[in-house]
């Protein structure tokens, strides 16, 4: 019985979709990377900035957020905190996709909870793969 069941929810566990958030403010950097996540079958949410991710981040939980650092009204640092304090994303991977390089931002990204940092200019082929093996 319970390996008809454990069959079951294989099989439910694929048919529901990976949802990501991508928080970005610069459009083709969005447009690009959502192109890319729908044709892996995610269920994509976009954010132009820290204060609309944390709306979203209110009503949907997705698998991972993928996340710019520099961006108006509220930052990708602060969008961070706000993740990490909610009990409800304790399971929801963040992503820092960012133009910051230097060591001491990589070192600040890592120490403040993001699961992965990657640097701008990227591969988008690249970034789904990093998604695809931290999920």
């Amino acid at each position: 019985m319970s390996l008809v069941l454990s069959c079951h929810l294989t099989n439910f566990e694929r048919m529901v979709k990976q949802k990501i958030l991508i928080v970005d403010d610069e459009p083709n950097i969005v447009m690009s990377l959502e192109y890319a996540f729908k044709k892996q079958d995610f269920e994509v949410y976009i954010a132009r900035d820290g204060s609309e991710a944390m709306e979203i981040l209110t009503h949907h939980i997705p698998a991972v957020v993928l996340l710019d650092i520099m961006m108006p009204n509220v930052d990708g640092y602060q969008t961070l905190k706000f993740i990490k304090e909610k009990i409800e994303l304790n399971s929801t991977k963040v992503v820092f996709l960012t133009a910051k390089n230097k060591a001491s931002d990589i070192e600040k990204g890592l120490k403040l909870g993001a699961d992965k940092y990657l640097i701008k200019p990227f591969s988008v082929k690249k970034i789904v793969a990093e998604i695809l093996e931290l999920i």
